[in-house]
C-alpha cells in the first residue's frame, strides 16, 4: 500500500512491526513499503534510539541561523521606529545608516518583517476599485445614440455650501440636455434629473460616464443602482477608462465653457446658480455656433429620440437556453448549493447564465455581460 493512501504514522508502525518480526530483509521491506533503503534505516535508527517518540516527524528548522539579524540591530530598528512611527523600512534604514554607519544593517524587506513581527506595522486597508470597462463604445453618428453625463467638479457657493453640477449632453449634436446644480452626487437626486431628461427627450442607446459615484460601483461589472436602472430601460451604460477624460472629450470641452460662462464667479445660492445654468444652456443650445457642426448651434442638429420613456419598467427576459437566478438582498445568488456574491446593486433582480464552455458560464443582467463563472472553482471574474 502506497504511503500516499494511508496515514503516515500507521505506515511507520506497520513497517517497524514487520522489521521486528524478523521475517523480512531490508530489501524486502523497502519494496513492500515503497521507500528507499536509506529512509528505512533512518526510521529504524530513530526507533532504536527512542521507542516512544522516535517515529514522530522532526522539525526541519535549523538549530542555528548564522545570517539572522542580531538582537542589538533589532533593538536599534525598533527604537528608531518608535521615534519615527510614520516612517517605512527604507527611511528607517537610511536614517540608521547615516547615524550609525559602522553597523551592517539588514535589507529593507528584512526590516519590514522585523517590524511586522513586533506589531509595529499596521496593514493598509484594502481599497476596492471599480472593475475596468472592456466593451467597445457605441458610435455616435446620429442624435441619441450616445449621451454623455458627468459631475463637473464641485465648487462652493456664496452662502458656503457646495454645488455639484450634473451635466447631460448628446454626443453627436452636442445638445446640452440638462445642467442641474445639486448639493450632493447621490443616487436619488441624480436619477430624478435623468428622469426629467428621459421624459422630455426620450431614451438614448447608451450613456457614457466616468467611474465615479453614482454612475459606477466596485461590484461585478461595475454596475451601480443607477446603471442597473439604465439597463432595465434598455440603455447601455458605458464607462471611460480611469484617468482618460479624453474618451468623453466633447463633454469635457463643454465643461470648460460652462465654467467660464456660468460658474466663474459662483452665485450666492443654489437657486441663483441654477438660473445661471439655465441661461447658459439656452445660449449653448440655440445661439452658440459649434465648429464641429459647421458653425451651427446644436438645436439645428438634435432630434427627439424615437424611444419614449415607459410608464413602467419592462420585465427582463432571457433566452430559453439560459439558466435564471434571482439575486438575494445581500447581493449573492445560489449556484450548486453555494452562495456566490455578485453585486449589492442587483439585489432582487434576475440574472441569466449561459454556458460557453465545459463548466464555464457567462453571467448576464439583461443584455449586459457581468462576468464569467467557473463552476469548478466557483470563482467569478469580470469579462
Amino acid at each position: 500500500m502506497s504511503w500516499k493512501e494511508t496515514r503516515v504514522m500507521d505506515e511507520k508502525i506497520k513497517m517497524i512491526s514487520n522489521w521486528l518480526s524478523g521475517e523480512y530483509s531490508i530489501t524486502e521491506l523497502s519494496r513492500i513499503h515503497e521507500i528507499s533503503r536509506k529512509t528505512l534505516y533512518k526510521w529504524i535508527e530513530r526507533y532504536e534510539a527512542d521507542q516512544e517518540t522516535g517515529l514522530q516527524e522532526r522539525s526541519r528548522k535549523p538549530f542555528e541561523m548564522p545570517r539572522a539579524t542580531s538582537p542589538e540591530l533589532v533593538a536599534d530598528i525598533l527604537a528608531a521606529k518608535s521615534r519615527h512611527e510614520h516612517w517605512g523600512s527604507r527611511k528607517l534604514l537610511a536614517w540608521l545608516a547615516r547615524h550609525q554607519p559602522e553597523k551592517r544593517w539588514p535589507a529593507a524587506s528584512t526590516t519590514s518583517e522585523i517590524l511586522k513581527r513586533h506589531g509595529m506595522v499596521h496593514a493598509r486597508r484594502k481599497r476596492h476599485h471599480t472593475p475596468p470597462y472592456s466593451h467597445p463604445f457605441f458610435k455616435s453618428n446620429r442624435p441619441n445614440e450616445v449621451w454623455c453625463a458627468d459631475y463637473k467638479g464641485q465648487f462652493r457657493l456664496g452662502e458656503g455650501k457646495l454645488c455639484y453640477p450634473l451635466t447631460l449632453s448628446d454626443s453627436h449634436s452636442r445638445f446640452l440636455l440638462g445642467c442641474w446644480g445639486l448639493y450632493h452626487p447621490a443616487y436619488l437626486p441624480t436619477r430624478y434629473c435623468f428622469e426629467r431628461a428621459f421624459r422630455e427627450y426620450g431614451l438614448p442607446g447608451a450613456i457614457r460616464t466616468d467611474n465615479g459615484t453614482p454612475f459606477a460601483s466596485v461590484g461585478l461589472g461595475g454596475l451601480s443602482s443607477l446603471a442597473v436602472w439604465f439597463v432595465k430601460l434598455g440603455i447601455y451604460p458605458e464607462r471611460i477608462e480611469k484617468g482618460h477624460p479624453e474618451q468623453n472629450g466633447r463633454h469635457e470641452r463643454m465643461h470648460r465653457t460652462l465654467k467660464a460662462e456660468a460658474i466663474s464667479p459662483p452665485r450666492k445660492n443654489i437657486r441663483e446658480q441654477q438660473k445661471a445654468f439655465d441661461r447658459f444652456r439656452t445660449a449653448y443650445n440655440h445661439e452658440r455656433p459649434h465648429e464641429a457642426l459647421g458653425q451651427k448651434p446644436p438645436v439645428s442638429v438634435y432630434q427627439h429620440s424615437a424611444r419614449e420613456y415607459p410608464a413602467r419598467l419592462p420585465d427582463i427576459e432571457y433566452p430559453q437556453n439560459f439558466r435564471i437566478r434571482q439575486v438575494k438582498q445581500g447581493g449573492s445568488f445560489k449556484w450548486q448549493n453555494h452562495e456566490l456574491y455578485l453585486s449589492g446593486a442587483l439585489a432582487g433582480e434576475l440574472v441569466g447564465m449561459k454556458e460557453i464552455g465545459n463548466g464555464i458560464w457567462q453571467i448576464y443582467f439583461s443584455f449586459y455581460p457581468l462576468g464569467i463563472l467557473d463552476e469548478r472553482t466557483l470563482l467569478i471574474r469580470s469579462c
